[in-house]
């Protein structure tokens, strides 16, 4: 769920996010001990959004008896995933599609690092059930992605901070632009507080803020 072109742009995708996501080692070890509060020592960790396989190869790191069940649209990215997960591949299946195509579990808890402000708006809440649906009762779900104030001036004033704080210093200022444009017109950004009432509507409780990262946004939640 974090589409790029094979060849350069895919092949580079592990220097982007920890350039562009503030904290972001942190932030993968963050997302490992909130899932350990309440997920077996040998239980399954859906993840939405597997491809580059980033958040996977940190966890599989992390607990060495879990196993994780990832989808992606991507077949590029998979590809990527793949080789990320290393001497940890026997505990990674990795499924070619969307939310709709990973399979039904139930399991011990539940991802998604980077993805949802690629899912358009109309897309959000059925995916959330589909994510809800394949969980234990009382289940962890961590997500984390762009998230802030989506009123005017506040708004421009995130999308410009995003944008400065993942770019070089000698970056062209028409690239620059470029990049606000982008950012505003092809994500799917909500507000924090959307966020989290659209996570309560798809049946999650105990919906918690975990991590602030300029314009990134992270919460645990719970499958009711």
């Amino acid at each position: 769920m974090k589409p790029n072109a094979f060849g350069h742009a895919s092949s580079a995708y592990a220097e982007g996010p920890p350039r562009q996501v503030p904290g972001f080692a942190s932030l993968h070890r963050m997302v490992s001990l909130l899932l350990a509060e309440a997920v077996p020592a040998d239980g399954s960790i859906l993840v939405l959004g597997a491809g580059g396989g980033l958040e996977l190869k940190a966890l599989a790191e992390a607990q060495p008896g879990w196993s994780f069940p990832g989808v992606d649209p991507s077949a590029d990215m998979l590809e990527l995933a793949r080789q990320a997960s290393g001497p940890h591949a026997g505990r990674v299946q990795l499924q070619h599609g969307y939310i709709e195509d990973a399979p039904e579990g139930p399991f011990d808890g539940a991802t998604s690092l980077l993805t949802f402000h690629f899912i358009p708006r109309e897309e959000r809440l059925q995916t959330l059930n589909q994510i809800r649906r394949r969980l234990r009762k009382g289940a962890p779900f961590v997500l984390a992605h762009i998230s802030f104030p989506q009123t005017e001036p506040e708004r421009s004033q995130w999308i410009a901070r995003h944008v400065a704080f993942s770019a070089a210093p000698w970056t062209d200022p028409a690239q620059l632009e470029s990049a606000v444009q982008a950012i505003g017109t092809r994500l799917t950004i909500l507000a924090p507080h959307e966020e989290e009432a659209m996570l309560a509507e798809a049946g999650f409780s105990g919906v918690s803020l975990f991590y602030a990262g300029l314009s990134f946004k992270g919460w645990v939640a719970y499958a009711g």
